[in-house]
Formats: structure tokens, sequence, C-alpha cells
């Protein structure tokens, strides 16, 4: 697994750098130090995941985001802050960025870009806490976040999808709720896939915007 590592911090940057080598599935292609940068080198290549700072002078971490996401609409992007500030997760999470935690949870780091790179998104325990909160009411939180599409329409969606959707939501990954739903893990993927098809979302991380706003009660 390639990753590319920016951080405006050097230290830091090479502190991450040697926490993901000890992972032999690991390999750090590159270290850069602004968003422009993260966007050049993501150009240069192409990783697997890219782990990167929000807080950056130049050009910052959601707005090196949005560029690379609109260029790479797969891309894997985690997003480390010291923060856990409510505005940058709702942006975060309306780009499509695939996980958002904070930066001192050195231990974390190596398992979150794991998942990440094998499809899950992943916050922070201290994120995942805020997040039915922040994204039942993101319109009256933050400018930034369009209102839903689907706020003023009717779903067609089944029990059984919505026991999916609702699994999605709290976090878990297809296994899971394959094991808790007593289904196989493939027919999970085919559920998700025809999920997101049918409500036009892109991603896990828009299909649980999509619960907290329109259908949890």
């Amino acid at each position: 697994m390639n990753i590319v590592i920016v951080d405006d911090d050097q230290l830091v940057a090479l502190s991450l750098q040697t926490i993901l080598e000890a992972d032999d599935n690991i390999h750090v292609s590159a270290t850069g130090c602004s968003g422009s940068e993260a966007v050049r080198l993501y150009n240069k290549y192409s990783p697997d995941v890219l782990l990167m700072d929000i807080r950056m002078e130049d050009m910052n971490g959601l707005e090196a985001s949005e560029i690379i996401i609109a260029a790479h609409p797969d891309a894997r992007i985690l997003l480390l802050t010291t923060f856990s500030d409510d505005e940058y997760i709702i942006k975060a999470l309306s780009l499509g960025a695939k996980g958002y935690i904070l930066k001192q949870n050195f231990e974390c780091i190596a398992p979150a870009v794991n998942a990440v790179y094998n499809g899950q998104t992943v916050f922070g325990e201290e994120i995942i806490g805020k997040l039915p909160d922040l994204l039942g009411h993101s319109e009256s939180h933050s400018t930034d976040v369009e209102r839903s599409p689907f706020a003023d329409t009717q779903y067609e969606i089944s029990s059984k999808e919505m026991d999916i959707i609702r699994l999605v939501a709290d976090g878990l990954n297809n296994k899971e709720i394959a094991s808790r739903l007593f289904l196989s893990e493939g027919t999970v993927r085919n559920y998700i896939s025809s999920i997101l098809d049918k409500l036009c979302l892109r991603d896990r991380t828009q299909l649980a915007c999509f619960f907290y706003k329109n259908l949890k009660h």
C-alpha cells in the first residue's frame, strides 16, 4: 500500500512516516508540507491513501481535498487534525473524505489507514460521538453544507435496506453487518451498491450523512 503524508510540521510528517512504515504493508512514497503539495504529490504518485493535516498555510487540507476529489472521485483521503472542530468535520464529510481522526491518537493511525485502504470510513472516538448531532443539524450549523436534495422526497427503501443503512451509519464494515444480519459479505456489498445507486449517493460516508439527515427519527 502506497501512502503520501502531508503535514506542515516536518517533524510530525517524519514521525507519521516512522509509525506507518513499521507496518510491513505500508510504504510512504512521499511527504509534503502544504495543500498545494498534496495536490501535486497526489497527481504524481496516485497513492492508495493520502494522509493529510487540515490546518496548513497556503492551502489547507480541506481545500486540497476538494481539488483532489474533484479530479479523482475515488481518492481515499484520511484527514488528521489536533482539533475536533465541528465545522471541519461537517466539511470533511460533505467533500467525501474517507476519515477524520485526531493526530494525537498515534496508536490509531496505522489501523485507520488500513481501514480506509480496505474501503471503510474511519472516525476517531471523539468524533463518532458528535456525528448524529452534527449530521442531523448540519444545515443550521454551517453554510458550507448544502441542504440534502432528498429532504422532500419519499424513499422506496425496504426494511432490510434500512437495517443495512443504519448499520453503515453506525460505522460497521461489511463483515460486521453480514454477521449482525446473518447475510454473506457479498450480499451486503450488493445491497449497499444497490442502495447507493437508488439514492444517487457516491459512498458510505454520503450514505451515513443521508441517514442522519433524512431517516433517523
